[in-house]
């Protein structure tokens, strides 16, 4: 490593220090924020090689897959900073005084969003760069104005210290107010950041358990705060009979790939196949999964939370094991069950749990009808996907599939989820607490602000971005018309 790296901090220190340092931040210029934000991301690509090692060696990734990781994670901070610069995500607006009004006399009204505060960020396990101490949702509060207290994932404890200090380093290097970011540790600093009462926004990556009992806590304080928390899907994929004829080989490989990625260990991997009975789309999809290859998993708490998982399919009548196996393994064998849709749609909440691991089921229907019991047999979820062809009379399915989940894929794979100003990364609950939001893109940054309105304002009191000079120069929707 470049330098030593620090301890963490306790939840106190590292809350005052964020409390200090809001309004700081909250008044800081668009080009200091994005400054900040691209100083993170040189100091990671500059320590590359040796952060690339040191997550290798605690999570078992591959060096690929991590060095691909990293990109996103410093693409991600410039992405930001851009946005900050732009100034669009202020959503700023100007109503002049009008009293002629139609609905009476208007005073003169300018709106904008402003950053909530203090956030803490929960690091996911499976991604340790691009979902933890530096990844996205630390760069939407930086960028947003907000300062920052991540809670470290106990899987990568060292690696998440090393990039906190790059992070400190940054931030300090570039001008940025002491308390603009920090790092606490362990279980128990987990509860205590969500409790802090200098707390005001929280966001998560993990299982339903520990997001929802952070979700209650958050929610059960005297001040209730919002809490962003994406807590697992299943994925399910709908195979029409059409597409089924005309791609099985395709289809099936696909499935395999996507399912087996990273050991299975994708919060959007495909879980749930529905296939035709009478196609030859599950011997072909069985023969893909055999033909993939196992690895070890993130830690022994996620192998051992995945092999339980699998009980219930083992001991479930009409679930039939096709591939693989359950048996406990350092390195598990992608694992596929199947099943028709009849018992599907008796046992849809057993059938339906996520399994965090390299495991699928299969559901074999007989008519397109079966595909709409089975979308409405499904809870909130991150991703639904449908392999399709052209002529498909499936609107009614694609609908219901968008009232179930973030985002809906036409001949495509869920795993892998583009950084971009599109994205929708979030879905209804369980698949997160917040479905009106997204915790990847440039929309992200959403989560951190909240709207404020000023009412017959001096223009010398007025943020930047609603006086009459515009000195950010943001784009605006000024007396209904946009400007840029």
């Amino acid at each position: 490593m470049s330098e030593v790296t620090r301890m963490a901090l306790s939840v106190d220190t590292a809350m005052a220090d964020a409390a200090t340092a809001a309004p700081l931040l909250a008044a800081s210029e668009p080009g200091d924020r994005a400054g900040w934000l691209r100083a993170i991301a040189d100091r990671l690509d500059g320590d590359a090689e040796a952060l690339i090692a040191l997550a290798a060696r605690e999570t078992h990734l591959t060096e690929p897959r991590l060095r691909g990781e990293l990109v996103r994670t410093t693409f991600q901070l410039r992405l930001f900073a851009e946005v900050v610069e732009e100034g669009r995500y202020l959503g700023a607006i100007i109503d002049h005084a009008d009293p002629d009004w139609p609905m009476g006399a208007r005073p003169d009204l300018r709106r904008m969003l402003r950053p909530l505060g203090p956030a803490a960020v929960y690091a996911a396990s499976n991604f340790p760069f691009a979902f933890s101490v530096a990844g996205g949702d630390t760069a939407a509060a930086i960028a947003a104005g907000a300062p920052v207290v991540v809670k470290a994932h106990s899987a990568h404890p060292e690696l998440s210290r090393a990039v906190a200090a790059h992070v400190d380093s940054a931030l300090a290097l570039s001008g940025a107010p002491r308390g603009a970011f920090a790092l606490v540790e362990g279980r128990e600093a987990g509860r205590e950041l969500v409790l802090d009462a200098r707390l005001t926004v929280a966001t998560f990556t993990g299982s339903l358990s520990g997001g929802r009992a952070l979700y209650d806590l958050a929610s059960a304080r005297p001040e209730p705060i919002p809490f962003y928390g994406e807590l697992g899907s299943v994925n399910p994929v709908f195979v029409t009979h059409a597409a089924a004829s005309a791609r099985p080989e395709e289809i099936a490989r696909g499935f395999a790939a996507s399912m087996t990625l990273g050991v299975g260990q994708f919060c959007t991997k495909p879980g749930v196949l529905f296939v035709p009975e009478d196609s030859a789309m599950t011997p072909l999809v069985v023969e893909a999964v055999r033909a993939s290859v196992g690895g070890p998993m993130l830690s022994g708490a996620i192998r051992d939370g995945y092999y339980a998982s699998l009980d219930p399919l083992a001991d479930r009548e009409g679930v039939e094991l096709l591939a693989g196996s359950s048996a406990r393994s350092d390195q598990p064998t992608p694992t596929v069950y199947g099943t028709d849709v009849t018992t599907f749609l008796a046992h849809p909440e057993e059938l339906l749990e996520e399994h965090f691991g390299p495991a699928a089921l299969i559901v074999r229907y007989r008519a397109e009808g079966d595909l709409l019991d089975a979308a409405r047999s499904l809870r909130g979820q991150l991703t639904a996907t449908v392999q399709g062809e052209d002529g498909d009379r499936i609107g009614e399915l694609v609908e219901l599939l968008a009232v179930k989940a973030g985002r809906v894929l036409w001949n495509g794979w869920p795993t892998g989820v583009s950084v971009t100003y599109a994205q929708q990364h979030g879905g209804p609950f369980p698949a997160t607490t917040a479905p009106h939001f997204t915790s990847v893109g440039t929309t992200s940054i959403g989560r951190f602000l909240r709207p404020v309105a000023y009412q017959d304002t001096p223009d010398a009191l007025l943020p930047p971005a609603l006086r009459d000079a515009n000195p950010w120069g943001v784009p605006r929707l000024v007396d209904g018309r946009q400007t840029e």
